[in-house]
């Protein structure tokens, strides 16, 4: 009986040491607040905003060339042989759809420019988390700024270890969870 008992004890000595063994190391970190707090986002965000504006520019200067031959057209229309005034009005037409075709390619030309400029400032993010995880023993790191937590244990932030990493100054007042 007492050979049962301790190999029972033993049992789950081991059982209870496996499960210590394997715990995993745990930390979060708000990506986001990481990213906004990059000089690199910095100059990526004045880099997409200076290429809106150009786009913007090109779509105002169609917009004022259409606005002012529109204006040129009711004025002289009355003067007009029919023939005339319908292949102005097609010119119109022609220029008004261009407006928009312009329009929705400069959408998705600025999507595709602001992911690329973005995609650097993050992959030195994600090199210099998995750098801090490697070197202070991490299995894994959460990202809270993705809302994808929906419940954890009371974990390491290290959002300030990363941002020595990437030699960056706290500011002032450090952003919230």
């Amino acid at each position: 009986m007492k050979n049962i008992l301790k190999i029972a004890v033993v049992g789950v000595a081991l059982v209870i040491s496996s499960f210590t063994a394997s715990a995993q190391k745990v930390a979060h970190i708000n990506l986001d607040s990481l990213i906004t707090l990059m000089p690199e986002s910095k100059l990526a965000q004045q880099a997409v905003q200076d290429y809106a504006k150009q786009l913007e520019q090109q779509i105002t200067t169609m917009q004022t060339e259409l606005q002012t031959k529109y204006e040129a057209f009711m004025k002289d229309k009355p003067n007009l042989a029919p023939i005339v005034a319908e292949s102005r009005e097609k010119e119109l037409n022609d220029l008004n759809q261009r407006i928009t075709d312009f329009q929705q390619q400069a959408q998705a030309d600025y999507q595709k420019k602001s992911a690329e400029l973005s995609k650097p400032v993050y992959e030195k993010a994600k090199k210099a988390i998995d750098q801090v995880a490697k070197e202070t023993g991490y299995k894994y790191v959460l990202d809270t700024s993705t809302g994808l937590v929906i419940y954890s244990e009371p974990t390491e932030d290290i959002i300030a270890p990363v941002m020595k990493k990437l030699g960056i100054t706290a500011p002032a007042t450090a952003p919230k969870k």
